[in-house]
Formats: C-alpha cells, structure tokens, sequence
C-alpha cells in the first residue's frame, strides 16, 4: 500500500506533548523515555504552538545553554508546518522532504491527533517520493 492515509497512521498514536515553560533537559528525558524524536508544544488551550526535536537539543547543546534551565519556548520551532489527517502518506514525505524536518504533527484546527517522522513510512512509500524526486531533478 503506497498512499496510505495519515489518520490510518496515526489512529492509536499517543504523541509526547509539553508546555512551553517545560526546560530542554526534562523535555529531553521524556523524549529518551518514550522513545521519540520530537516533543509538541501546546499553550494553555492545549493547541500546538511549537515541536522539539533533537536536533533542537543538539543546537541547544552547541549554543551552549544550559538545559536545565532553558525552557522549551526558547529554542522550540514556533509555527511548524502541520499537516492534516486526510493527507497521504507520500504528501507528507513530499512536505518534510521539501521543508528539511523529519517530524510533521497532524493537527485539525489547533488540535493536535499526533506526529509522523520519516520512520513512520515503509519502503514503497519512500520509493515513491524518490523516483518522483528523480523525475523532477531530471525535468529541472
């Protein structure tokens, strides 16, 4: 199956979600705990507002702050692409590929169903995103 539905994917996922005011180091021993790649970051309406992911922990890392005192707010991606439940799996390999992240968050109107990465999708889905890569890089 190539065009498998988003909300299929998703239908028993219980995604990893924090506040803002959440520090990197807590978010990060959460994220090692669960098993996953990305953190959402919701307001006080518990509508997404924010992801974390590890390469965020690393930048952290790399600019030198402290995670036990840096909160999540400050180093989050604000505003991520989000994607809704009814997209394909291939329109969002085609999303992440073109924007450069691994991690894309099902949302309906603020509300978050829960996330995808990459590692979400099987071999034919991916075949597919490359051979229509291929096909672009070959017109272009």
């Amino acid at each position: 199956m190539t065009n498998r539905n988003l909300g299929f994917i998703i239908k028993d996922q219980n995604p990893l979600i924090l506040s803002a005011h959440i520090s990197v180091q807590h978010a990060c021993q959460h994220m090692w705990s669960r098993r996953v790649g990305a953190v959402l970051i919701t307001d006080d309406k518990g509508l997404l507002t924010g992801i974390f992911t590890g390469r965020d922990a690393v930048r952290t890392l790399g600019e030198d702050r402290e995670p036990r005192s840096t909160p999540l707010a400050a180093v989050m991606t604000a505003k991520p692409d989000t994607i809704d439940p009814e997209a394909t799996a291939i329109d969002a390999l085609r999303m992440m590929s073109d924007g450069g992240y691994r991690h894309l968050p099902i949302v309906v109107e603020g509300k978050i169903l829960g996330i995808v990465s990459r590692g979400d999708f099987r071999g034919l889905e991916l075949d597919r995103l490359e051979e229509e890569t291929g096909l672009w890089e070959k017109l272009g």
